[in-house]
This record gives structure tokens, sequence and C-alpha cells, in this order.
């Protein structure tokens, strides 16, 4: 019985998605649409995955300096492990994590309550091809957006470990940028801009998908919103581990 449901939700997910990246009836409006929702959940964003990656970097760089202490490990391997660690995990998964809530409940709820409205009714009976209208330009949207929020949060997360660790006095700022500056792998990089492509699409398609379908009153609303976040993250850890098993 769950297998058969999680089957048909994936069929209607498929078409949903088919059907949302269909050609467009026109291009303009698209675009000034794709414009908004960049700035929607790009602006609207940055606040929150400052903060969030700032304390994670520092967090990092405490929780490692206390695992070196007493060891022969040089001090300088705090600022390797601080870029490491963000760059391939920290900043990508857990930015995407934080904007499933933010964003994806948001997406579910906009697109929940014009379904309730009957909104996606009427546009259709004129004419508009509603799955691409409504979700297409926030799946673009986001899949530009939410790497450069990515990148920035790498950024960001190295300053919070710097911050961190030179002037509490764990290590010197020429050893941290030694440390930065070690061992350093591009492919790593690359691997982090292709699991903050994946998330972005995840995280916004689900969403949509879960407003789109909503059926009932304000309960229901409220149940695709949660379903959308809960989803989004489940299916972020998934495709996480598979990208790591694929590109390591």
């Amino acid at each position: 019985m769950v297998i058969t449901k999680l089957l048909n939700h994936l069929g209607k997910y498929l078409i949903l998605m088919g059907n949302a990246f269909s050609k467009p009836e026109k291009t303009s409006m698209y675009y000034r649409e794709v414009i908004r929702q960049m700035h929607d959940i790009g602006v609207g964003s940055l606040i929150i995955v400052f903060i969030i990656s700032l304390f994670i970097g520092a967090v990092t760089a405490i929780q490692f300096a206390y695992q070196l202490d007493g060891t022969l490990v040089p001090d300088y391997y705090i600022g390797y492990v601080v870029r490491d660690m963000t760059i391939i995990e920290l900043a990508p998964t857990i930015t995407c994590l934080v904007l499933a809530g933010k964003v994806g409940s948001n997406m579910a709820s906009e697109i929940g309550g014009m379904r309730q409205k009957e909104h996606i009714d009427a546009m259709e009976i004129m004419g508009v091809n509603t799955a691409a209208y409504l979700i297409m330009p926030k799946v673009l949207a986001a899949v530009i957006i939410i790497p450069i929020l990515v990148a920035i949060a790498a950024f960001v997360s190295i300053g919070g470990g710097f911050i961190a660790s030179v002037p509490t006095g764990l290590l010197s700022g020429q050893e941290f940028v030694m440390g930065l500056r070690s061992f350093f792998m591009p492919y790593n990089v690359f691997m982090m801009f292709v699991k903050s492509f994946v998330f972005a699409f995840l995280l916004t398609s689900i969403s949509c998908y879960q407003g789109y379908n909503v059926k009932g009153g304000s309960i229901e609303l409220g149940k695709a919103s949660t379903n959308a976040v809960v989803i989004s993250d489940i299916m972020i850890l998934l495709a996480d581990y598979l990208i790591a098993v694929v590109l390591i």
C-alpha cells in the first residue's frame, strides 16, 4: 500500500514536471517572473544564510581545535578542515536544508493558496499552462540563485572559522591562511556546485508539487507546507549521499 502510494506520487510528480518545463506561451512574462523569484529567494534568504554560515564555520573551527588539543597534528590543519568541511558538505547541505524550510514552505503555501481560491482553475480556463507559469520560473530562479547563496555561505563560513580561531588565540592568522591554502582540490568546489544545483531543484520542485496538488481547506494547506519541508529535507539528504557515492 505504501509503495503504491509512493509510486502514484512519483508518477504525478514526473507528469507535473513534464508540463512545467513545456514551451512558454510568452517568454517575457516568464522572464519577469524568474527575476522576481530570484530576488525573493536570494535577497530574502541572504541574512539567514549569512548568520547560519558564520556560526557553522566558527563551531567547526572550535570543535576541531578541541579535537587537536594534545595531539601532534599541526594547528594550521584547523583552516584546512574548516575549508574542506565547508565546501564539500556544510555549505551546500545545511544551506539547502534551511532554504527548504524557508523557501520551500513559502512556495507550497503560495501555490496551495492559489489552488484553494480557485485562481489556478481560472487561469486554466483562460488557456494558461499553470504548471509552467507557476512552477518553471521558481525552479529556474532557484537553480540560478541558490548556488550563489551556497558560494556566499562557504565564504562566510570560512570567515567564521577565522573569527573564532585567530582572535581567540587558537592559532595565528598566518597559520589559518596556510591551512586554507594547503591540499586544495578544485574538484571539491565542483562537487559543491553539483550538490547545490541538485538540492535547489529538489527543494523547489517538491514544494511546488505539494502546493499544486492541495485539496481541502486550511488544514490540508498546512499539511502540504509541512510535507514540502519534510520530504525536501529527506530527498536532499538522500541526494547528498548518492552524489557523494558517485563523485568521490
